[in-house]
């Protein structure tokens, strides 16, 4: 170790994270001492990595945090998470953020500060890349001065802004390519909230529990969008076809356009949302490149729909991963089932049950069926209502059934997994 340039140690020691372990690390030898204190790249003071921060005053954690930072010359990437056990005071906050601003790429921030620091204001106009903010406040955005012209991850969560500093900072931001948008409390001018956005860098976006009506999203760039906990009379995205992971949890949408950015989607997750079939049909219907659609806890709008297995064969012939979960009604199983059409290139199939039925055994053998070249089956149930003697003999009869049917598909990986 003696023979390493002192560089590469303060290279390793970027890779430590913890700064607890970083400075115990530099106590080794005066080299590494001198790496820790010209070549350390990366700290990252986290309540969790070390129980001995919640046996601190926080007049404390801000003198080591203090300490630490000051002795570093050229740090890139600073993290600071804090329980909600502290608050810090705005001073030291600011002394921190002064002093690595110019050398700063990545800041990962959530402390409760009183009073509020303006992190936008100590951080604009350099050379950060990656900014995530948890319980800020975000006030006066001036794009003109707060300008970040690297930054290209954006996250912001529990964090309180109006709608117009929102637009002006996604503006402030001309080259970015990533953006978290979770639990925000934002103040709306408008009777009807709405947000609008528009970026022809951004590849990724993630949009959870935002008080809004309406989502107008133009990107012509986009390749992941995920939707979660979101209730809305309207989302619309424009763009230009480049969407390739599509994601929507647990979200009410009255109105779902996503155009004609289809037809490049290669994995499309769908999970506890309501489905009206022919309009989610039409909507994927051009994305003959799908390679993986998993349709999970889903509901469909009318009682007698279900998942068309047949179109589905035609309509995404690459698929090679298919998972389904949904309650089945009876009597329609049969049409779900119907056609001949296989899926020649699913590898990997997933089928589940809320409520187990009889129906879900000949789901099971109707799909296996229809997948020549499968090589893992994995089954998923919920057991935390399996009361009833009935109940409990379904379980036992799928159980005996499953074993049965798996001697005639040897080659086929089973696995079960139960809630």
């Amino acid at each position: 170790m003696e023979h390493l340039p002192v560089e590469v140690v303060g290279n390793i020691l970027s890779h430590v994270g913890a700064a607890r372990d970083v400075v115990i690390a530099s106590m080794t030898c005066r080299k590494w001492r001198e790496a820790c204190r010209k070549h350390l790249q990366s700290l990252s003071f986290n309540s969790d990595d070390w129980q001995g921060y919640r046996d601190l005053t926080t007049s404390q954690i801000e003198i080591l945090i203090t300490q630490t930072i000051f002795q570093t010359m050229g740090l890139q990437c600073l993290s600071i998470h804090m329980d909600d056990k502290h608050k810090f005071s705005a001073a030291p906050v600011i002394a921190w953020l002064m002093y690595t601003r110019e050398t700063l790429r990545n800041l990962h921030y959530n402390v409760r500060t009183t009073p509020n620091v303006y992190i936008l204001e100590k951080c604009g106009r350099h050379k950060l890349e990656m900014l995530e903010l948890d319980h800020n406040t975000i006030s006066g955005v001036d794009p003109s001065y707060q300008r970040f012209p690297f930054l290209k991850v954006l996250s912001l969560r529990s964090v309180n802004i109006s709608a117009l500093d929102l637009s002006l900072l996604f503006a402030a931001c001309p080259g970015i390519e990533v953006l978290t948008l979770d639990h925000l409390e934002i103040v709306w001018s408008d009777a009807q909230p709405s947000m609008e956005l528009c970026s022809s860098t951004l590849k990724s976006i993630y949009i959870k529990s935002l008080g809004v009506d309406k989502i107008v999203l133009e990107a012509d760039n986009l390749e992941s969008l995920h939707l979660h906990a979101l209730n809305l009379d309207l989302f619309e995205l424009i763009g230009k076809g480049s969407l390739k992971h599509l994601r929507i949890d647990d979200v009410s949408v009255t109105h779902l356009d996503i155009g004609d950015c289809t037809e490049n989607l290669e994995a499309v997750d769908v999970s506890n949302f309501t489905i009206m079939w022919p309009k989610f049909y039409q909507m994927m219907s051009r994305a003959s490149k799908l390679r993986r659609l998993r349709l999970w806890s889903v509901v469909f709008d009318d009682d007698d729909e279900i998942v068309d297995l047949e179109t589905t064969a035609v309509c995404f012939p690459h698929l090679r991963h298919l998972s389904l979960g949904y309650d089945l009604k009876d009597g329609l199983l049969h049409y779900g089932l119907q056609g001949s059409s296989p899926f020649e290139n699913v590898l990997v199939l997933e089928l589940g049950w809320a409520v187990i039925s009889e129906q879900f055994g000949h789901l099971v053998v109707g799909m296996i069926e229809r997948c020549p070249n499968l090589k893992k089956l994995v089954i998923h149930g919920v057991l935390s209502d399996v009361k009833t003697r009935e109940e409990r003999q379904l379980l036992a009869n799928f159980t005996s059934f499953m074993v049965c049917l798996m001697r005639k598909y040897v080659h086929v990986d089973l696995q079960f997994e139960y809630e």
